[in-house]
């Protein structure tokens, strides 16, 4: 790879992670982080993990894409494990780059949001489980 094309791209990623950062709120970062550092302890601890409550819901207004999140890897804060759904009628739990999400432009060129008014009244599990049902993410 050329080196401005290095560099092109390298801008390119540095936009995407400030948009990414735009969804996310001090405070929801924050909470995503302290769901992360509980779940690696619980696994180091157990081997289980936290069944949390989404703490954050973000879409694509022009494409039929939707993530609900409920932590962030503490190793490494631009991956975040959610409920997956890339309008394809296959929604999954995973994980999910934050800068990829940010990146991310539907149809008519809009830019991922973060669902203001989103209040989680259930478990991921509970939400991946109805999303498998549905083919979507129901909220």
């Amino acid at each position: 790879m050329a080196a401005s094309e290095h560099e092109r791209n390298k801008r390119m990623n540095d936009f995407a992670k400030a948009d990414a950062l735009e969804l996310l709120t001090a405070e929801i970062k924050a909470r995503l982080l302290e769901n992360g550092r509980q779940n690696a302890a619980r696994i180091n601890d157990d081997g289980n993990t936290i069944d949390f409550h989404p703490v954050v819901k973000l879409f694509a207004p022009d494409a039929a894409c939707t993530w609900l999140l409920s932590e962030i890897e503490p190793e490494n804060p631009d991956v975040a494990f959610g409920l997956c759904d890339l309008g394809m009628g296959c929604p999954e739990l995973g994980s999910a780059s934050l800068s990829e999400i940010g990146a991310l432009r539907g149809k008519l060129g809009l830019p991922v949001e973060r669902d203001l008014h989103f209040k989680a009244a259930k478990s991921l599990a509970a939400y991946a489980d109805e999303a498998r049902l549905l083919g979507r993410i129901k909220t």
